[in-house]
């Protein structure tokens, strides 16, 4: 028996995980999708859960608390802007909280933006992360670790079975 390979950098780990906010809401888990797979040690996956990981080996299951600042940072309050309520179609229903997909009129990049206010001729919106500010509760459980290969050290990211990108 070879020593059971643990979570360090270079290793690509297999990752069941169930992601809740302080109040217990459940906002993300792979439990309809396959493990999150990543590769270890490349801040593919938020620091804070990234260290919280460190040693762990198949089979083992952990609950991590991450707080924001290891995570999606806390909001920033200058990620908020006021737009011209003409920016949006008349016909769009404008609401608090609703996430938007916008694209930069310049360098049409997209970049995700939700609706901190609406008032009657202008609209504010949020640029953080939606989890900005937020503490994250993670479950976790390691379903399979596995050294990654060559290409995948020199890439900095796991590659699929099929060798393509997710």
């Amino acid at each position: 028996m070879s020593e059971q390979l643990k979570i360090k950098d270079g290793v690509v780990v297999s990752l069941d995980y169930t992601l809740r906010l302080d109040d217990g809401e459940v906002i993300d888990s792979s439990d309809d999708n396959e493990p999150l797979e990543y590769l270890h040690g490349y801040g593919q996956i938020i620091p804070g859960l990234e260290k919280a990981l460190v040693g762990l080996t198949v089979g083992d299951s952990k609950t991590v608390v991450v707080p924001a600042a290891e995570a999606y940072g806390e909001v920033d309050m200058e990620a908020f802007e006021i737009v011209p309520r003409s920016m949006f179609p008349d016909d769009m229903e404008l609401e608090e909280g609703l996430a938007l997909s916008l694209r930069d009129a310049e360098t049409n990049e997209p970049f995700d933006a939700a609706i901190a206010e609406v008032r009657e001729t202008e609209v504010m919106l949020d640029f953080n992360h939606p989890l900005a500010g937020e503490t994250l509760h993670f479950e976790v459980r390691i379903p399979a670790l596995r050294p990654a290969t060559a290409e995948e050290m020199s890439h900095g990211h796991a590659h699929g079975p099929d060798g393509h990108h997710h």
